[in-house]
């Protein structure tokens, strides 16, 4: 079983790809945010440990982390933030590997993908066998993010601005991706990259 971790830029078609994949692939996708979302979860290993850090208040009325109350502590307090974030990177990374190890055992994948945003900066690359990068021209990319989220070109640069550069993702991946074009061009080059 081939471990694969898919990484980009926002806005750059990595739930496109993923979809392709799942569809053509013996596979399995994590999704790291998603695990974090469920550790998150009330009888999640993060959930206590998160209450602790941010307080009660961001308890909704079903008894679960409000996702807006959270943002709205941790965004304005980089301290806090860095603390939330030393729970759930680690708690999901755990989780992540533990899935490896089982799905090793079982023997009956061919690949692993894990998406997530931050794979180069949490050290991802320790426990994959490569990285990819899903690249797409930035005017593709803002192009998408408006039609598809609504997002004002402000709020657009702000997110273009805190991620890494097209350099820093292209000198860490194996494999560059260029999702900028037709459906059919991006599944040409998934398809060479891993037959």
């Amino acid at each position: 079983m081939k471990i694969i971790g898919v990484t980009g830029g926002v806005g750059a078609g990595k739930s496109r790809v993923l979809g392709y994949i799942q569809e053509k692939y013996n596979c399995r996708i994590i999704y790291a945010d998603q695990v974090a979302n469920d550790l998150k979860l009330k009888g999640g290993s993060c959930y206590e440990p998160l209450i602790e850090l941010l307080g009660t208040d961001v308890v909704g009325n079903d008894g679960e982390i409000d996702k807006n109350k959270m943002a709205s502590k941790i965004f304005s307090n980089e301290k806090l933030l860095k603390n939330v974030n030393e729970v759930l990177h680690p708690a999901t990374k755990n989780y992540i590997i533990e899935v490896i190890n089982n799905e090793r055992s079982s023997g009956v994948l061919d690949f692993l993908f894990i998406e997530a945003a931050l794979l180069i900066e949490c050290g991802y690359d320790k426990i994959v066998d490569e990285l990819w990068y899903i690249y797409a021209d930035k005017e593709v990319r803002r192009q998408r993010l408006k039609e598809s989220r609504g997002y004002s070109d402000e709020k657009i640069d702000n997110i273009f601005k805190n991620q890494l550069s097209e350099d820093e993702f292209r000198s860490h991946c194996k494999v560059v991706i260029d999702n900028s074009g037709t459906l059919e061009d991006t599944c040409k080059q998934i398809d060479r990259a891993l037959l």
